[in-house]
């Protein structure tokens, strides 16, 4: 009988905690772009009882990505993928946060919907930075949807010119996250496969406070304050979710968000927080 694989990608806050809840019983792969973050988690799981595998994967490098897919299939079915690997607008210029967050997740929407086993089910970390900006144009919605991954950070509208700052990238790359689960729910689904999103608020991991603590702090303080939870999430509640709509009772569910945000989108929708230029 061959395994069960799941594969984490991001071995941050929210990917072990995921990683802890899923893979207990399976085989877990473990991928992050930091050789020594991705060791630490992988070693704090295995003295937990978890059976663990590892390998160094760079989201931006399609290469890369294969490899890392090549090395799933290897050890058993692929039954569950998680993307958690992402920059935040205080941490690289426009450029980078593109290139990360939007082209590295197409790129392991495409390379895993080869290896993912019938009734398998992915599922990228997005961020509620995706619902925040008004609604593009329909044109700009059809080619985040239907370019080649390839040629996705040379449609015009993505250029660094085109683009005021780091948040405003951000944000269009999680929007293009919701756009490209759609399209990846249908050529997912033909493999009898489904893929989601989920789109946390502001959740407790060193990302979090290192974000909390730069210049635009002050925002992330602000969005928590108007939020009728009034609070920050643990990774686990992200985790709960994800163990839903990972699993067979999310069966009908493809192609989907989940905003889990303590309701700061509400906030800004009704007026009670404004919306980041």
């Amino acid at each position: 009988m061959r395994k069960e694989v799941i594969v984490i990608i991001g071995a941050g806050g929210i990917g072990v905690a995921i990683a802890r809840r899923q893979g207990f019983g399976r085989t877990v792969l473990l991928a992050d772009y930091n050789e020594t973050t991705l060791h630490q988690a992988a070693q704090s799981m295995r003295d937990a009882g978890y059976a663990v595998e590892t390998q160094v994967v760079d989201v931006t490098s399609r290469q890369s990505v294969q490899k890392l897919a090549a090395t799933a299939a290897a050890l058993g079915d692929v039954m569950q993928l998680v993307n958690t690997a992402g920059l935040s607008p205080n941490m690289a210029p426009v450029e980078d946060v593109l290139k990360v967050d939007l082209y590295g997740a197409a790129v392991v929407f495409d390379e895993f919907e080869k290896v993912i086993a019938p009734k398998g089910s992915g599922l990228i970390i997005s961020s509620m930075a995706g619902h925040m900006m008004p609604a593009l144009p329909p044109e700009q919605d059809q080619a985040l949807l239907h370019t080649p991954t390839e040629e996705l950070l040379s449609l015009p509208f993505l250029q660094a010119e085109a683009i005021p700052n780091t948040v405003v990238a951000y944000m269009i790359a999680k929007r293009a996250n919701h756009l490209r689960v759609q399209a990846s729910a249908i050529s997912w689904g033909a493999r009898a496969a489904r893929v989601n999103s989920i789109s946390p608020g502001i959740v407790v991991t060193p990302l979090a406070l290192h974000e909390l603590n730069s210049e635009i702090g002050g925002m992330y303080r602000a969005m928590i304050e108007a939020s009728p939870a009034k609070r920050m999430a643990p990774p686990e509640e992200i985790a709960i979710a994800a163990s839903f709509l990972l699993g067979p009772d999310a069966a009908f569910v493809t192609g989907s968000d989940l905003l889990i945000d303590g309701g700061v989108i509400a906030a800004m929708k009704t007026g009670t927080l404004a919306t980041p230029d």
